[in-house]
């Protein structure tokens, strides 16, 4: 796919995630499943997005899956992702359509939280600026708390860690209330 079809995409309908299948390779210390595979899988399914985190400690998708993927999907590549130079630099070679910023816990098997927005504005602004200038999409993965969200619209792109249920949104206007009225 040239880079211009990938800045192109139409909105997302189904996006999956392969993480897990890469998971599932490395725990038999094997080469299947492949992740390319389940992605291409997917694809043929009608996904019309393929999201792959590149964690900093590699337990899931590691340099070779993410490279594979960059150089062979139809469909957008999502690449989850820490806000570290060495992520950055590994992005901005492989140009995927999208990055999304996502918290890196050690402790954890797969991310459990969002970013805190909040007090890493001054850092996430020139990472996502040069992401951006790059001509890949930016998005932040928060908690769906109202500060994080004005945080976040800062930014302009959020995905939320827990979904908002409707009687949260009844009982107070949500951070995309406010970036509506402040985007007219």
């Amino acid at each position: 796919m040239t880079r211009s079809a990938k800045t192109a995409a139409s909105p997302i309908r189904l996006g999956i995630n392969i993480d897990h299948v890469a998971t599932l390779r490395n725990a038999r210390g094997e080469f299947h499943p492949d992740p390319l595979r389940a992605a291409v899988i997917a694809t043929e399914a009608g996904a019309d997005n393929i999201t792959a985190h590149l964690r900093e400690d590699r337990r899931h998708i590691r340099d070779g899956d993410m490279e594979r993927l960059a150089s062979s999907l139809t469909v957008p590549l999502n690449m989850e992702m820490a806000v570290t130079p060495e992520m950055l630099k590994i992005a901005l070679r492989l140009r995927p359509h999208a990055c999304c910023l996502v918290p890196e816990r050690r402790q954890e098997i797969t991310t459990e939280g969002g970013l805190d927005a909040t007090s890493q504005v001054n850092s996430l602004k020139p990472f996502v600026a040069e992401l951006q200038s790059n001509d890949i999409q930016v998005s932040l993965f928060i908690d769906p708390d109202p500060i994080q969200i004005e945080a976040a619209a800062r930014m302009r792109e959020i995905f939320t860690s827990k979904p908002l249920l409707i009687g949260q949104a009844r009982r107070r206007p949500t951070g995309r209330h406010r970036l509506r009225r402040r985007q007219r």
